[in-house]
């Protein structure tokens, strides 16, 4: 959203009763049943399936005009990731769906009691412009998998895969289920003022903030993955080679715009050099036969938020440091000790600029970070079981990884989201699934036996008795 505040009263009226129209139709679909049965809930994975098959090369184009992307990194960054997940729910949904019987206490006795899952009803997907199409399906898989209806709202930052989404999923889905609605943040206020079932938002915390504000007055559900500086601690004992190449390539991805790229380091002193000239070689070798060549980041304003970083930095630019207004290009720089309150350590970086930081001790490292708002992902690279004990009992995040970076998105049996100030709720796979479901407890009594000690007026006997069961 690009506004200040949540206040559809400056929106056009014409645009609120178009969106008002489309909330109302899917409403209706809705109260129908028809997204409830498994079938119809595995026809729409299938249908996304297919058009990840069958539109490769125009989801790739998308991409590619929106942040310059490769094909191959358009590949494998977003469509691989969405095939992955569709595929992972369309296999478990009907076991996702089973009722899960409850044990039930002595005193409810004879009864039956069990949680099942049902939809929400009409949700809305508010997706990002850093990976605009795999945070837009990846959400909206898990919208359906649940059954429910859903409006998606694509970033207005990446227009040419905001279209291809309006163009595609009506072909591919269910048309009278599932909506996509463009615009820019006028448009998010005028959906949240419709009042949906669950909203399931990704991007920046400030922009979360007026989500939640957005949403409060219907008190409408959020899920909130947001971002944060996610930390690298690296020791003594680590593997220096492997972990600089995978800290490397996994800042480099996407240019770095990505909430879970390792946002800064922490390598204790005696290996702090080794491994700055590690990091130089990989990035070199990465860059290949154009070693000047910077990565494009999304717009100007994200251009000049990082080429300032460079600017007014206090640490030694080990590598990189160079930026270029007219392509929009950011060269992959590692910062050797920037000052801890500049602003390059104050805020997400979302680039491919890589602040090192000495430390002398594993304390330290894990004092620096629990100093600071919980990160979406904290990263440890370590041979030691100890250490790596250590740091995951004392940091909170909202995942971790040991011994690498990133990858945690890519396991659907894992639950993504983040913690505090990087967000709330979380989702992949299964967990997805019952981020858009309710999960409904039923007791079930017979009746008889009908004990009348039960009821009042209680003899002291009767109080007795009930005590007794209810101790048991």
């Amino acid at each position: 959203m690009t506004t200040d505040q949540i206040d559809t009263g400056t929106i056009d009226s014409a645009a609120v009763d178009a969106v008002a129209d489309v909330v109302a139709g899917l409403r209706t679909v809705y109260a129908g049943g028809r997204t409830r049965p498994p079938q119809w809930r595995i026809d729409q994975l299938r249908g996304i399936e297919r058009m990840l098959d069958e539109r490769e090369n125009e989801i790739v184009q998308a991409l590619a005009q929106d942040l310059g992307r490769d094909g191959f990194d358009s590949w494998l960054d977003d469509i691989s990731n969405v095939k992955t997940e569709a595929v992972h729910a369309r296999k478990y949904v009907r076991r996702w769906m089973r009722r899960r019987p409850r044990r039930l206490p002595l005193d409810q006795m004879p009864a039956l009691g069990w949680v099942q899952y049902e939809p929400l009803g009409l949700v809305l997907v508010i997706s990002p412009w850093n990976y605009p199409f795999l945070l837009a399906v990846n959400p909206l898989i898990a919208a359906l998998a649940a059954g429910n209806c859903a409006v998606v709202k694509p970033s207005e930052l990446t227009p040419a895969t905001s279209r291809l989404l309006a163009r595609l999923l009506p072909r591919y889905l269910d048309s009278e289920a599932v909506a996509v609605v463009e615009g820019d943040g006028h448009t998010t206020q005028a959906l949240l003022a419709q009042g949906f079932d669950h909203a399931f938002f990704t991007g920046g915390t400030e922009i979360g903030r007026k989500i939640l504000a957005g949403a409060a007055p219907h008190l409408t559900p959020v899920t909130l993955e947001l971002g944060g500086k996610s930390p690298a601690i690296v020791t003594a004992d680590a593997d220096l080679a492997v972990t600089a190449r995978r800290l490397a390539w996994t800042k480099v991805i996407n240019s770095g715009q990505t909430c879970t790229a390792p946002d800064y380091v922490l390598v204790e002193r005696s290996v702090r050099d080794e491994l700055v000239g590690l990091l130089i070689r990989s990035l070199d070798e990465f860059r290949g036969t154009e070693p000047g060549r910077g990565l494009r980041v999304v717009d100007e304003r994200q251009f000049d938020r990082l080429s300032g970083y460079l600017r007014r930095t206090a640490g030694t630019v080990a590598v990189g440091g160079g930026s270029d207004r007219a392509s929009l290009t950011v060269e992959p720089t590692v910062l050797v000790d920037p000052g801890p309150d500049e602003p390059v350590m104050r805020e997400e970086i979302f680039g491919p600029v890589l602040p090192v930081l000495t430390v002398d001790s594993v304390d330290q490292a894990i004092a620096f970070v629990t100093a600071r708002p919980k990160p979406l992902a904290a990263y440890t690279f370590t041979k030691s079981a100890r250490t790596r004990r250590r740091v995951l009992s004392d940091i909170s995040s909202g995942g971790a990884v040991v011994n690498h970076a990133v990858v945690q998105y890519l396991a659907p049996d894992l639950p993504f989201g983040g913690v505090g100030a990087s967000g709330t709720g979380s989702y992949n796979g299964r967990w997805g699934f019952e981020t858009f479901s309710h999960r409904k407890s039923v007791l079930v009594k017979t009746f008889r036996p009908d004990l009348r000690f039960i009821y009042p007026p209680y003899t002291d006997r009767a109080r007795s008795l009930i005590r007794r069961i209810y101790r048991a």
